[in-house]
């Protein structure tokens, strides 16, 4: 383990989530327009910023610091990490980096159309996930994590699903919440009513996510007390998305009211942004348990049940 390299990609994992609290600004002060130019803002490198363009700009340079770093975690993953899929993981990192831009650059140049904006927010948590995989996967935990004997799970594991199984389905869950999430903040301006279609498939998913995620948490608390490299990204997640929950609830009351407001309020602004970036932190948080319980779970616990049998004499 190269503890440069760990450091440095929990750097960029920390500065992409610091992008993603800026892209909501942006969306929340409706400030995505501010300049109708890219790469540029009003023809220059660094305008006055001053208005709605203090948001956009300063998005947009967080997202330049990000690219940056991206390039240089690549290089740093190339000379010091061996292991060929992590090495590739660092270069899907830059690529969907570069798709980020692009994406975001379209947004202003075909004046927020909701397909491209939905998809620029969606690739948003892609990519900080991807970020947070690389900084798992170079960490000393990792490293030193070694797969549980299946004597002791065969019990457990064959009574019921496989833990893979819960992971998974919350991690794939919690991601079509927020493409939902993401539809229903680009569909409406904080003057205009949110579609009532989509805040009720935004809730149908809080609901599904609470059911998934709270069924994979609570197996790992009951399966495997005392371990905890599972039981600590369980207990980050259960905690987490409470704390979603009741940042959801807030998000939903202060954006009824938001169309009365002579402007972007603070309070809708404060909520709605802690709304996405503890989503963000939810998605991250199973990526990281879900990751875990691949390392150190065996895949299949029936084969060890099939090699213990002894064999049938002749």
């Amino acid at each position: 383990m190269n503890k440069g390299l760990n450091r440095f990609a929990i750097l960029v994992a920390c500065v992409t989530f610091c992008l993603i609290i800026a892209g909501a600004l942006v969306t929340s002060h409706d400030a995505g327009l501010a300049t109708s130019d890219w790469p540029l803002s009003n023809g220059q490198f660094f305008p006055k910023m001053v208005g709605n363009l203090f948001w956009e700009h300063g998005h947009r340079m967080i997202a330049t610091t990000v690219g940056l770093l991206t390039i240089g975690l690549l290089i740093y993953v190339h000379v010091k990490e061996k292991r060929n899929w992590v090495r590739r993981l660092g270069v899907f990192a830059l690529l969907a980096v570069i798709a980020q831009g692009l994406l975001g650059g379209l947004t202003v140049k075909l004046m927020l159309p909701l397909p491209v904006s939905t998809a620029h927010a969606t690739l948003a948590q892609l990519f900080f996930c991807t970020t947070v995989s690389l900084a798992v996967f170079t960490s000393r935990s990792w490293m030193e994590a070694r797969a549980l004997p299946a004597e002791g799970l065969l019990v457990e594991e064959k009574a019921s699903l496989p833990l893979r199984y819960y992971c998974t389905a919350a991690l794939v869950t919690i991601f079509l919440q927020l493409i939902i999430g993401a539809t229903l903040r680009h569909s409406a301006t904080w003057d205009q009513r949110p579609p009532v279609e989509l805040t009720l498939a935004h809730i149908g998913g809080a609901l599904a996510v609470v059911i998934a995620l709270g069924s994979a948490t609570v197996t790992v608390l009951r399966r495997h007390k005392g371990q905890t490299f599972l039981t600590r990204p369980a207990m980050f997640a259960l905690t987490l998305l409470f704390v979603q929950l009741s940042l959801g609830v807030a998000a939903y009351i202060t954006r009824l009211g938001s169309p009365n407001d002579p402007q972007p309020l603070n309070p809708m602004v404060g909520i709605t942004v802690a709304h996405v970036a503890c989503g963000a932190l939810v998605f991250a948080t199973t990526i990281v348990l879900t990751l875990r319980v691949f390392k150190v779970l065996p895949g299949q616990v029936h084969d060890f049940e099939l090699a213990s049998r002894p064999q049938a004499r002749a």
